[in-house]
């Protein structure tokens, strides 16, 4: 005799037919769907802003050929003459993969980036917490590595392979603060929602980096968050509070602790220890002044023969003055700033 089969629950859930009221509402999410679906590509396929994109190969190309003048003699000495286009070389392939990302990433619905805010934001984290962990390498640290006087990398000594996390945090700091701030609009102008959220986090950051110590790197997190905090609607007068509490900050810093005081000391007087501690901003004035108006051409700087620390890195600008002179470098200025406020345009229109 054969027995019938019970049907679970479950089974019988999956086969019952949709309702009218059911079917209708899963139409219109699909609908929804296909609608934001196709809006995102159409966003995706958006036109290369032409004005923007020219800047960017303009500078880029500039900032190359200046590297190539300015980096050879350092690398032909590093290098003990085996090569002399390295730093060229390896900055040449960087501007290709960086241009190329720029292409790739322009074609991406920028709204797709909110979902990356908040895990990057942990991985800076996490990451700045990695260099500052003590341990058994030859720094001192865990996994930290030094580069003039100060731990601030990460990656595989002696390698080009290394990177400094707070880079990674500025990123973070701008897309996170982006995602969230726009979507709290009115409640920005509250304490709760608009300042103490956002405060905390620029706290932990810059404090993260201040510790490396990267003063700079600290200065340029807390700005970039302040700026994008005023412009998201907070309130005037936690404007005002803000800068008073950063002042007070700095002048603890600069002034009683004594972090980095040698370096206000010799930016307002680098000939007060011309030979010591100001020799490196004394000889980039020096390099300044030597190019007059229209410079003495390109190639032909004198001081990037090893009489300028940091000739192609830090203080690449100094030899643009001489060699470009003054028409040169301002006209190098002048592209910065539009490329800044195209780039101003570009997010006023988004």
């Amino acid at each position: 005799m054969m027995t019938r089969q019970r049907r679970t629950p479950a089974a019988a859930r999956r086969r019952r037919p949709l309702t009218r009221e059911e079917a209708l509402a899963r139409q219109e999410r699909q609908q929804r769907q296909r609608e934001m679906e196709e809006e995102s590509r159409e966003l995706a396929r958006g036109p290369l802003d032409l004005p923007f994109f020219i800047l960017v190969l303009l500078l880029t190309g500039i900032g190359l050929v200046m590297l190539l003048s300015a980096s050879f003699p350092s690398a032909y000495y590093e290098t003990e003459g085996r090569n002399p286009l390295s730093y060229f070389i390896r900055q040449g392939v960087f501007a290709i993969m960086g241009v190329a990302a720029m292409l790739f990433i322009g074609k991406i619905n920028y709204q797709r980036f909110r979902a990356l805010a908040k895990p990057l934001l942990y991985v800076s984290i996490i990451l700045l917490v990695l260099v500052i962990l003590p341990g058994p390498n030859q720094y001192g640290k865990l996994l930290g590595i030094r580069a003039n006087n100060a731990v601030r990398w990460l990656g595989i000594p002696g390698t080009s392979f290394q990177f400094q996390p707070s880079e990674i945090a500025k990123l973070a700091v701008v897309l996170y603060f982006g995602d969230s701030i726009s979507k709290k609009k009115d409640k920005m102008r509250t304490f709760r929602y608009g300042i103490a959220p956002y405060a905390l986090v620029l706290i932990v950051l810059a404090a993260l980096v201040g510790i490396e110590p990267h003063l700079s790197g600290a200065i340029l997190i807390l700005g970039v968050g302040a700026v994008m905090m005023l412009v998201g609607g907070i309130q005037w007068r936690w404007v005002g509070g803000a800068v008073a509490a950063a002042g007070a900050m700095l002048y603890l810093v600069l002034v009683v602790i004594g972090y980095n005081s040698s370096r206000i000391t010799y930016w307002l007087d680098p000939w007060a220890d011309q030979r010591g501690a100001g020799y490196q901003l004394s000889q980039s004035l020096t390099t300044i002044g030597s190019g007059g108006l229209w410079g003495v051409g390109l190639g032909k700087s004198r001081m990037k023969y090893l009489f300028l620390p940091e000739e192609h890195n830090d203080f690449i600008f100094a030899i643009v003055c001489e060699e470009l002179g003054l028409i040169g470098a301002s006209i190098i200025m002048l592209l910065f700033a539009a490329l800044i406020l195209r780039g101003f345009w570009i997010a006023l229109h988004a």
